[in-house]
């Protein structure tokens, strides 16, 4: 167990950058194999992890997260999974922010493993007992979007350049 996850997050995140991952995790999350996949553990709720991991997240100028959590959890039933009503309503508390996508959990596992072949994931497992409660944060650069690119990217294509890129020939 780690006394100093918080630590270690922060220092990766200062390090990681768009196309990283960082994913809150449930106790029965595996380890896996690839050595891009970090995993350390957090001897507290998932809930109070998640809390901390969105407002150091929230502090980094360089990177903002695109969210994910799996589409079964919307599925899980308090019988099977007791304390998942609750769950759900203190999740729906925490992620006020960004848009939160929800995929099938193969989907989002999916990305993440294609991210690893080439980007490092820190994995963050949490006292959580309770399936499909892992939440999954692709990095994305903070100081540029989608729409950013589509027109930089137009503009490529077109020859347009800056007025100041024209004067210095870049």
């Amino acid at each position: 167990m780690n006394a100093n996850w918080e630590e270690i997050l922060k220092d990766r995140l200062e390090l990681y950058g768009h196309r990283n991952w960082l994913v809150i995790a449930d106790s029965a999350y595996p380890a896996q194999s690839r050595q891009a996949i970090e995993t350390i553990v957090a001897d507290e709720e998932q809930t109070t992890v998640l809390e901390r991991a969105c407002a150091i997240l929230g502090g980094c100028k360089h990177i903002k997260p695109n969210i994910y959590t799996d589409e079964e959890l919307t599925f899980v039933g308090e019988e099977d999974a007791p304390g998942i009503h609750s769950y759900r309503e203190r999740l729906g508390g925490l992620l006020t922010g960004p848009e939160v996508r929800v995929l099938p959990h193969e989907e989002i596992i999916a990305k993440l493993d294609r991210a690893g072949e080439l980007f490092r994931v820190l994995v963050v497992k949490t006292k959580m007992r309770i399936p499909y409660t892992s939440v999954f944060f692709e990095l994305d650069c903070g100081y540029w979007n989608a729409q950013s690119e589509t027109k930089l990217r137009a503009a490529m294509r077109s020859g347009d350049r800056t007025r100041k890129s024209r004067k210095r020939r870049l």
